[in-house]
């Protein structure tokens, strides 16, 4: 399962899975204790493929963030927690990214993101890759489709 499929919902905590989607929003299962909640289209859902971190040169998108954490890590869970001073996750980040944009990315950024990954590592969910190659391989089918299309 990718990053595609994981939420945050505001003012729940943690991350859940997108199950299925109803007429009047979908239905998501928790990741910490499995329990399935039902989350209206009002409601503010964020997908964590998705979100980006904000750096010195550009947005990083949270996925490579992930990665770099892996790395650190060496697929482990983070060596700090979540709750940690707010000195001890920004000096942690700065390891991981070193170019993160101080004045826009806040230690409750770095909190959820800590927070985050260790979640998906305990549930298992370890690929952050990007599959480019499979989205670059759609890119030129559907090109070669309109292509056909057009003669």
């Amino acid at each position: 399962m990718g990053l595609e499929k994981i939420l945050s919902v505001a003012g729940k905590p943690g991350l859940y899975k997108l199950i299925t989607q109803t007429r009047t929003g979908f239905v998501a299962e928790s990741l910490l204790d499995g329990k399935k909640i039902s989350v209206g289209l009002r409601s503010n859902v964020s997908v964590l493929s998705e979100i980006a971190i904000y750096t010195l040169d550009e947005e990083l998108p949270l996925r490579e963030v992930f990665v770099k954490i892996q790395e650190k890590e060496d697929g482990k869970k983070t060596s700090i927690s979540h709750k940690d001073e707010k000195i001890k996750l920004e000096e942690y980040f700065f390891e991981v990214l070193p170019n993160y944009d101080e004045d826009r990315v806040y230690a409750s950024d770095i909190k959820k993101i800590i927070q985050w990954y260790n979640i998906l590592v305990d549930k298992g969910i370890t690929d952050f890759s990007k599959k480019e190659e499979e989205a670059e391989e759609t890119k030129e089918e559907v090109k070669s489709e309109v292509e056909a299309k057009d003669k």
